[in-house]
């Protein structure tokens, strides 16, 4: 057992590193014409993964860090539509869209809030410009239960959709009051069977821990209704709570946020209570049965870490399409526009919605490499990475191998001349021994509305 006092000293701002360098990073000085150079000039033989980003939401789920448009009028979402179709069309001249793709994802938003007809025309005009699905493209979407209908779910998996993640959070209605989002169970169970109705391969659940009125007993049963859903995995995330970001998350009472102890308690539960029912932990908030591919990719050396989660996808560069999408490719990120008025005025002017973004030094890259596999793996082959860099590692990164000294003193990271493992209980704090490789942290460390906390 955790002694939880001790740990909560380890409760700091610090990224999730869904990318490195951090998307606060990102900025305008990161030139259009560079990036469509980039574009344009990849590596033909790498294959595509693509994003779609669908913003639309009827209400606001006061948790939410997504990137949301709150509307319920039907011509907003027929002229962002037209929209991606122009978009689609601009990135064409650009990009060599014959690459074979081996991922795409519908995130939002709420993909499912546009309708069994919309989805059908979004699709087939993404494959007007792709023909070159790959026979086992992973093509997935993010579902919100309450919008979902077997019409819907029909067009999905007539277009090849494979897996699906629902977005479930807590069950406990006290909470889901708390959040704005009443979502009883049996409207996630009939989701979910009509996902599996319709072949779906990989269904999956995402809880959130640290919400108001949460509590230890509470979220026990959370877990256990939702394990009698039986999904193939569980994404369960630690809240985020940046309400200087988002202006939804201030309508959350702090005061009935769980402490950081009690977040701890409920993480390792959780890790206790999915293991002893078949799930293998895999990252920092992914669960998975044994079968799963993510295991595959983790053998192979091929689990990746972007803006996502984890994906068996490694090896791709990443195109976003839509409103705040988010690519990535060898060497550098690329953002579209976040207003919806200047993505128009993009595309209205015969260009990509590119804002901003960043390219990567080799000093980039090569911390990339480390936190990457230590959140993905939990580990690091420090002969692997020195010969695929060159570099020595310890004369390299000597101030992060000092920075990780208590942890090594606390038993929660093995290292030696060949290996960084983290024990059991270091996979809790995943997130504070990424951060000593992080260059750019030091210019953070004196503002606390950064990042959220780390427990």
């Amino acid at each position: 057992m955790l002694d939880f006092a001790k740990f909560t000293k380890y409760s700091k701002p610090g990224p999730r590193y869904t990318s490195y360098p951090t998307a606060l990073e990102f900025n305008d000085s990161y030139q259009y014409d560079t990036y469509i150079k980039k574009l344009s000039t990849q590596d033909s033989s790498r294959p595509l993964s693509l994003y779609f980003h669908l913003p639309f939401c009827k209400n606001a789920c006061y948790f939410c860090g997504c990137n949301v448009v709150f509307t319920s009028k039907e011509d907003k979402m027929l002229r962002y539509m037209e929209y991606l179709k122009r978009e689609l069309k601009i990135l064409s001249t650009h990009l060599d869209c014959k690459r074979e793709v081996i991922q795409m994802h519908f995130g939002g938003g709420t993909p499912t809030f546009f309708s069994a007809e919309q989805l059908k025309i979004i699709i087939e005009e993404i494959k007007s410009y792709f023909p070159n699905f790959v026979k086992d493209a992973e093509i997935s979407c993010e579902i919100d239960p309450r919008h979902i209908n077997e019409t819907q779910m029909q067009v999905m998996s007539h277009a090849g959709f494979n897996r699906v993640s629902f977005g479930l959070q807590d069950f406990n209605e006290k909470v889901q009051i708390a959040v704005h989002r009443v979502q009883p169970y049996n409207i996630t169970k009939d989701a979910m069977d009509l996902a599996r109705k319709y072949n779906m391969h990989s269904v999956n659940v995402d809880l959130i821990y640290g919400l108001p009125f949460q509590t230890l007993e509470t979220f026990k049963e959370t877990l256990s209704l939702a394990l009698t859903l039986n999904p193939d995995r569980f994404a369960v995330f630690n809240y985020a709570h940046v309400p200087w970001l988002k202006k939804t998350m201030r309508k959350i009472d702090e005061t009935t946020l769980p402490l950081p102890d009690v977040k701890l308690q409920i993480m390792q539960y959780t890790i206790d209570f999915l293991t002893s029912h078949g799930y293998k932990m895999i990252g920092m908030d992914h669960f998975a049965k044994p079968e799963d591919e993510l295991f595959k990719a983790i053998e192979k050396g091929q689990l990746h870490r972007n803006f996502q989660g984890y994906t068996t996808k490694g090896g791709a560069d990443l195109i976003g399409v839509g409103l705040t999408s988010i690519g990535e490719g060898v060497d550098y990120y690329a953002q579209n526009f976040k207003d919806m008025k200047e993505y128009e005025d993009a595309i209205d002017g015969g260009k990509l919605p590119f804002e901003r973004g960043v390219l990567l030094n080799e000093d980039d890259r090569i911390r990339q490499f480390v936190i990457m596999e230590l959140m993905s793996n939990f580990k690091l082959d420090i002969k692997r990475f020195e010969k695929l860099f060159g570099v020595n590692f310890k004369s390299y990164f000597a101030d992060a191998i000092e920075a990780l000294k208590p942890f090594v003193a606390e038993d929660l990271l093995t290292m030696d001349e060949n290996h960084i493992e983290c024990s059991q209980t270091g996979t809790l704090l995943i997130r504070n021994i990424a951060i000593p490789f992080d260059a750019y942290m030091k210019k953070h460390a004196t503002n606390q509305k950064t990042f959220s906390k780390t427990v």
